[in-house]
């Protein structure tokens, strides 16, 4: 297991990364934060993409559909923007955020990375 430091040190680690965090979606408020910059605010990030998961789920529960998000992919002309709800027992009402520089990343190999991550993270 790891604790959120490590796990924001691995997500920042992954090629093209930009700023990573640890958001709470019942808040809205980022738990853990690394890297950002003022063009990428990482505390408005999580608030915005807590948002973001919750009108999915919200779609999710009106179409009746009994399954869970792995990940939800934002791509934009200069970057991914990678959001990955936790499953774990100890990570219930959390998501990962992870801000990619698209010309750099690999965005199939962060996708594996950061699910990697998220299954040994322990909040």
């Amino acid at each position: 297991m790891a604790s959120m430091d490590v796990s924001l040190k691995e997500m920042m680690a992954i090629d093209g990364a930009l700023g990573a965090c640890v958001v709470d979606y019942g808040s809205g408020m980022a738990l853990g934060v690394l890297g950002g910059s003022k063009e990428l605010d990482l505390q408005v990030a999580a608030a915005g993409n807590t948002e973001v998961v919750k009108a999915k789920m919200r779609t999710m529960d009106t179409l009746g559909l009994k399954d869970a998000i792995e990940d939800i992919l934002i791509t934009l002309s200069t970057h991914y923007h990678i959001i990955r709800p936790m499953t774990g027992r100890g990570g219930k009402g959390l998501f990962l955020y992870l801000a990619l520089d698209r010309g750099r990343a690999n965005l199939a190999l962060a996708r594996h990375q950061l699910k990697v991550i998220e299954e040994k993270l322990e909040v």
